[in-house]
């Protein structure tokens, strides 16, 4: 009663108004926002890991937040941390051009597979297409320039020991680590560790505050919708997916009224289809469904 008082007390004051009082973010009901991801996983016919992370109040979810996943393209964003970092460091410019010839050219997603060759992008040219359309050959292009075992030093320095890129992609014959790769794929991680990523982009900790808001912004830019953001209105989530036969990945930074990382993963799958139906993609939407009701939306101004 006294904390209500003393609210009508200062919206009668000139210059003062509730607004302006402070007030601590809002909390989740973890127990039935758990139940509900867990109900979620248990009918999917695979293995499903996830972890939640609210980057504001420090409220943390997991299930097998600890056990190693295939990430698909996922990898990518520990690649596109690797290259700010190096522009950081002033070791490489995002105008730097990258040359691309015949053989450079792979299969999968993206638009530079069907270019003519030769032709000369900038390292921004190839993130971008790797970050918003998931470019395999744009991602090669950036590994043969930064090489792979810098990807794995970035990460270890960030504490994330076992997020790591094995190879470009479909060239195994290129793979720093074979054994790993024969059995992860492109790259393997955890789903704490993609979370812990993707809140230190939030904080601005991964490379620096600059650059940190120059990647999510790219990854805002991403054009795959149809996993955790498939049933969400969050249209400028950054976000990246990944997608193999029996794998489907995806970590997302949801800017609700608090910013709540979820990465979830998916290994085994039964439905291997490339459908917008797929079981794991569906389940998926689920996932992001319940996450994003699960704390307040941002006010929008004027509403």
């Amino acid at each position: 009663m006294r904390a209500r008082a003393l609210a009508l007390l200062l919206a009668a004051v000139p210059g003062c108004a509730p607004a302006q009082l402070v007030t601590q973010p809002a909390h989740a009901d973890l127990a039935l926002l758990k139940r509900g991801l867990d109900s979620l996983a248990d009918a999917h016919r695979g293995t499903v890991g996830y972890a939640v992370h609210n980057v504001d109040t420090g409220e943390h979810l997991e299930r097998r937040g600890d056990e190693t996943f295939s990430t698909a393209s996922l990898v990518k964003v520990p690649i596109l941390v690797t290259v700010y970092d190096l522009v950081a460091q002033k070791k490489l410019s995002l105008d730097d051009p990258i040359s691309m010839l015949a053989i450079d050219q792979v299969q999968g997603s993206g638009t530079l597979q069907f270019m003519h060759v030769p032709t000369t992008i900038t390292v921004h040219d190839a993130a971008w297409l790797m970050s918003t359309i998931s470019d395999n050959t744009a991602t090669n292009l950036l590994l043969d320039r930064i090489i792979i075992r810098r990807v794995w030093e970035k990460m270890e320095s960030l504490g994330l020991p076992h997020t790591k890129v094995h190879s470009k992609t479909f060239l195994r014959v290129s793979s720093f680590a074979y054994d790993s790769s024969v059995k992860y794929g492109l790259g393997v991680t955890t789903p704490n560790e993609m979370s812990r990523l993707f809140a230190l982009l939030a904080q601005g900790k991964a490379v620096n505050p600059a650059a940190d808001s120059a990647m999510l912004d790219i990854l805002a830019h991403n054009e795959d919708g149809s996993m955790l953001q498939r049933w969400n209105d969050v249209v400028t989530a950054p976000h990246k997916t990944g997608s193999t036969d029996s794998v489907r990945t995806e970590c997302a930074l949801f800017p609700l009224q608090t910013r709540v990382v979820a990465c979830v993963m998916t290994k085994g799958n039964q439905d291997t289809r490339y459908s917008v139906d797929n079981e794991a993609q569906v389940m998926m939407a689920g996932m992001g469904r319940v996450i994003v009701r699960a704390w307040p939306r941002r006010q929008e101004p004027g509403k």
